[in-house]
């Protein structure tokens, strides 16, 4: 996989593209402030359906109807609404649907909030616990390849895998 350099500004523009180029076309999400970028371009993009979420568990569920019906998509979230998708990743794993989860993380480089840091923390390993491949990404230059693969194990193999957005990339928030 080669991709030209990403910027520390550009990248959500970028990972935009490269999921619209591999045939995403349907981003369900929770409001968050580390995909603000991203939902903003799909909610612009007349080429794509969004969907925003009441509970990020809704999205698993979502994307597997939509897989049956030929549709690819994505699910973006925060690291604190991996809990609420554990048991709902037992649908990915028996009915062997491709998941692409895109996670902004919170409770680690930098984070100044207490409330984020167990879940946080726990993010990866209950992803894993459950069957997700999990990519953890850390600056600009590993976001194209990273999503290019996921994208490729999810719907070529029929796994689910999520791209962790750490801190060092997305910025530690005050908040």
């Amino acid at each position: 996989v080669n991709d030209s350099p990403v910027g520390q500004d550009s990248w959500p523009d970028a990972l935009y593209d490269k999921l619209r180029s591999m045939d995403i076309s349907l981003f369900t999400y929770v409001p968050d402030a580390g995909h603000s970028a991203m939902i903003g371009r799909a909610l612009a993009d007349p080429e794509v359906v969004t969907v925003p979420l009441a509970t990020e568990e809704e999205g698993v569920s979502l994307l597997a109807g939509a897989h049956l019906g030929g549709t690819r998509g994505a699910l973006l979230m925060q690291s604190s609404g991996v809990g609420n998708c554990i048991n709902m990743l037992s649908l990915t794993n028996i009915g062997r649907f491709p998941l692409v989860s895109i996670v902004s993380m919170r409770g680690d480089y930098g984070e100044q909030n207490p409330w984020q840091f167990p879940m946080g923390q726990g993010a990866q390993p209950c992803l894993e616990a459950m069957g997700t491949i999990c990519q953890r990404i850390e600056t600009p230059d590993e976001v194209l390849p990273a999503a290019e693969a996921a994208v490729n194990m999810a719907y070529r193999s029929d796994q689910s895998v999520a791209l962790l957005l750490s801190q060092r990339l997305i910025g530690a928030k005050p908040f």
